[in-house]
């Protein structure tokens, strides 16, 4: 059977992250696969990359669409602060050698099994004036290097305890408070799902400040169509709103043979693409 292909006219660009699929091919190797599908490739820390072989591999119509956009600190202590800007301005000079438009953050740097660095569950009015001023300096800076920080929500009950500012209301208020097209919501739906849910009406209130979206399904954090969340009635919704940004699959592969392998990893592809292949002229 023939790989599902994104339609020429989808309304939205679509995406996959190399650290969560075709997990046993060799790194760069999951690059080219999910770029041999027509997909744009999402990463995580690109310290750990060989940044110059990715480079390269624009010549061949790879696309590095997002990527972390520090390495450790933030958005509230002092020396958070302070780190957070300093990695923020190298990871810039990555995002430069493999012309990574996009570069996402979080409320605190993430340490072994996503638990936060600063846990911090119920920030204070001081802290929520301080995280403004923080991503107010990471938009200056994006602004100055011409690229995109995004701000991902995340969950707290199941991945990430105590990380504060997590909820997608959390992002989307520190985003607005920012008001600047250089910092951006990364708004992520398997969180969101976990955090808030009321998914399709929680992506209508952020419309205007969606960086890109981000999806796995609940339970699980596997491809779309393996758990609760009708993925399909999303994707509709937002054409219907008028979204054009990137759709990008955050999620493990599961299904038939060994998770994350190729074959289980290709079948993954394939529901996401048909979920999220949806007329751009549908929009209402």
């Amino acid at each position: 059977m023939s790989p599902v292909t994104v339609p020429a006219d989808n309304a939205f660009t679509l995406a996959a992250c190399a650290e969560m699929i075709y997990l046993d091919k060799p790194f760069l190797e999951r690059v080219d696969a999910i770029a041999a599908r027509g997909l744009k490739v999402e990463i995580w820390d690109w310290t750990a990359k060989d940044l110059t072989a990715l480079a390269a591999r624009r010549a061949d119509g790879v696309e590095i669409v997002s990527m972390t956009g520090y390495v450790e600190g933030d958005l509230t202590t002092d020396d958070g602060v302070t780190r957070i800007l300093s990695t923020a301005e190298d990871s810039l000079k990555a995002a430069e050698t493999i012309d990574c438009p996009r570069l996402n953050v979080h409320g605190t740097g993430l340490g072994e099994g996503g638990i936060p660095v600063v846990a911090n569950a119920h920030p204070s009015p001081t802290d929520w004036l301080r995280a403004v001023d923080t991503c107010r300096r990471l938009a200056e800076l994006g602004e100055r290097h011409g690229r995109i920080f995004t701000l991902e929500n995340l969950n707290t009950a199941v991945d990430h305890p105590g990380c504060p500012f997590a909820l997608a209301r959390d992002t989307r208020a520190l985003v607005a408070a920012v008001d600047s097209p250089h910092l951006r919501m990364n708004l992520d739906l398997y969180h969101a799902q976990i955090g808030e849910g009321n998914l399709i009406e929680l992506c209508r209130q952020c419309l205007p400040l969606i960086g890109e979206i981000q999806v796995a399904d609940v339970p699980g954090r596997a491809q779309p169509g393996t758990g609760e969340i009708s993925y399909r009635a999303v994707s509709e919704a937002l054409a219907a709103a008028g979204y054009r940004g990137t759709v990008a699959m955050e999620a493990f592969a599961t299904g038939e043979g060994e998770n994350g392998s190729t074959a289980v990893s290709e079948a993954a592809l394939d529901q996401f693409i048909d979920t999220f292949s949806v007329s751009g002229e549908r929009s209402s």
